[in-house]
C-alpha cells in the first residue's frame, strides 16, 4: 500500500543564506516567466523534448542545475495549459516560489536542517521550525521526501 502525506514545515535562513535564497527565487521566477512567455506565443504547447531544445542551454547559463531546469519546464507548461484551458490572459508570475527536485536538497532530521542548492551550485542551509506533530514522520515508515516546494511567506523588498 502506498500512502502520500504532505508535511508543511517552516524554515529560517541564516542572515547570508536569506539573501542567496531570495536571489535564487527571483531568478527562478523570472526564468519560468521567460519559458511561459515563449510557450504562450505557440499555438500548441510544446513537448518536454521541444522545451528542452528551446531553453536548456539558456537556463543552464543562468546558473541553474539540470534538475532546476526540468522543474521549470513542468511549471511553465502547467501554468500555460491551465490558463489557456480557462481562456485567461497571458500569465504573469508574481510569487517567489520554486519546485525543488529531490536531488537538489538534503534534509537532516537529527539536526532539523534543510540544505538546498541554489544558483551556481551554492548551498543554503535552513533551520527547520519543528513541531511535535512532525515526529510521526520520523518513525522510519516513511521512505523519503519526494519534492520540496519553497516559497517566501514574508514580503520581500
Amino acid at each position: 500500500m502506498r500512502v502520500k502525506a504532505t508535511a508543511r514545515v517552516e524554515a529560517v535562513a541564516p542572515e547570508g543564506g536569506k539573501r542567496l535564497l531570495v536571489e535564487f527565487l527571483r531568478v527562478y521566477r523570472d526564468a519560468v516567466q521567460l519559458v511561459v512567455d515563449e510557450v504562450w506565443k505557440q499555438d500548441k504547447i510544446p513537448s518536454k523534448k521541444k522545451l528542452h531544445t528551446m531553453f536548456y542551454s539558456k537556463l543552464r547559463a543562468l546558473g541553474f542545475r539540470a534538475h532546476h531546469v526540468s522543474e521549470m519546464y513542468k511549471r511553465a507548461k502547467e501554468v500555460v495549459k491551465a490558463t489557456k484551458k480557462n481562456r485567461g490572459s497571458k500569465p504573469i508570475l508574481k510569487k517567489l516560489t520554486a519546485r525543488i527536485h529531490q536531488l537538489d536538497y538534503r534534509v537532516d532530521f537529527n539536526t532539523k536542517t534543510l540544505r538546498l542548492v541554489v544558483l551556481n551550485d551554492c548551498w543554503v542551509e535552513l533551520k527547520l521550525n519543528w513541531y511535535s506533530y512532525l515526529d510521526k514522520y520520523l518513525d522510519g515508515s516513511w521512505s523519503y521526501l519526494k519534492t520540496a516546494y519553497i516559497y517566501v511567506r514574508e514580503e520581500v523588498k
